[in-house]
């Protein structure tokens, strides 16, 4: 079960904004997901279709379609207040 992991526009600037020391760990995780997209540790959201799951400091905010056997990832974010808005 091989997924395709595509990564918005938008995830893809906060990605660049990312320092080195998380990039390794938020590269892997992400490339994990075409594997398994709802690894351990991963939590669906409840006020919005999706998944997130945390590296460290950081979210990583997902779609899964299971039809297409495609994961969007759509926000990588630090948490914070305004994480999930």
């Amino acid at each position: 079960m091989h997924y395709t992991v595509i990564i918005e526009k938008r995830a893809g600037k906060e990605a660049d904004n990312i320092p080195e020391k998380y990039r390794s760990a938020i590269d892997s995780t992400i490339l994990s997901l075409s594997d398994n997209p709802r690894p351990h540790g991963c939590k669906k959201l409840t006020d919005r279709e999706g998944y997130r799951i945390r590296v460290g400091d950081y979210r990583i905010l997902y779609a899964i379609d299971d039809e297409a056997k495609i994961v969007v990832i759509y926000r990588i974010k630090i948490r914070g207040e305004s994480t999930y808005k």
